[in-house]
């Protein structure tokens, strides 16, 4: 176990360079740290022992340029200052996991299981056929140790047809664990080919995190439609964060800004 610590802090160092190099050393320790708390959980049992969470780890992507829809790592100590892994290059190619040969909006979520899931919008803006026209859908990935993934594609339209046939814009997924459910929640914003509204959908990912249990539901339906969601829960209730539009009676955004809901269950 050691042994495999060490691996993955080595693969860490060696692809992680960084911008200040009068910082080497403390980011190395960061490193250290984040890849013997990444695996903790495969060194003991299942237990009451607490990690020593060292860190955080962001997933990112950058603009709408040929190089910049690709899913890249940062790290930091304290949420607020940022140092980008492997010289702020992706550490995932995009054409090698989407349809459209893009992701936008990746989300990461360390798992209750001590498995890694990300979910990412699947679109290309920088291709001039695909621009910000519609999307197929989202993008999947799931490792145990942050650096062999797997992968896999939900097409929104194609895999449900029936009810979803009509979707043009998929995006920003993320996932949250249903404690009650004992399940992986995605949740995105659909908005659909007649281009009137932004609404929240969810369904559950099955148990190997390649698709949905299900077809999708109806999560949140804002007034003025909704993106970017994120959902926590504190304090026995859920409270959805998102991007709202305010509107005046004749449609003109004069808010744009963060709100949210909340719910019990």
């Amino acid at each position: 176990c050691f042994v495999y610590i060490l691996a993955v802090s080595l693969h860490l160092l060696i692809y992680g360079q960084f911008y200040h190099k009068t910082n080497i050393m403390r980011h190395t320790n960061i490193l250290a740290l984040l890849a013997a708390a990444m695996m903790m959980t495969s060194c003991t049992t299942k237990s009451s022992q607490k990690l020593d969470f060292a860190g955080y780890l962001f997933a990112y992507f950058e603009g709408s340029a040929r190089p910049e829809e690709h899913l890249r790592f940062a790290i930091s100590e304290d949420g607020v200052d940022w140092y980008a892994l492997n010289s702020n290059c992706p550490v995932i190619s995009s054409d090698t996991i989407s349809e459209s040969g893009g992701i936008r909006d990746p989300h990461i979520l360390r798992g209750e299981d001590g498995n890694y899931y990300i979910v990412a919008t699947d679109m290309h803006t920088y291709d001039p056929a695909q621009g910000w026209g519609s999307n197929p859908g989202i993008v999947l990935l799931k490792s145990n140790d942050l650096i062999n993934w797997t992968h896999s594609k939900i097409n929104l339209s194609k895999d449900y047809a029936e009810n979803f046939g009509d979707a043009y814009w998929v995006w920003a997924p993320q996932t949250v664990y249903d404690h009650k459910a004992k399940k992986y929640m995605i949740y995105f914003t659909l908005q659909r080919s007649d281009r009137k509204s932004l609404i929240s959908y969810y369904a559950y990912a099955n148990k190997d995190f390649t698709g949905f249990e299900s077809e999708p539901r109806q999560l949140f339906s804002a007034k003025y439609g909704s993106i970017d969601n994120d959902i926590i829960y504190k304090d026995g209730r859920y409270h959805l964060f998102y991007k709202g539009n305010t509107k005046d009676e004749n449609g003109r955004e004069y808010i744009n800004g963060i709100q949210q809901a909340t719910s019990r269950n």
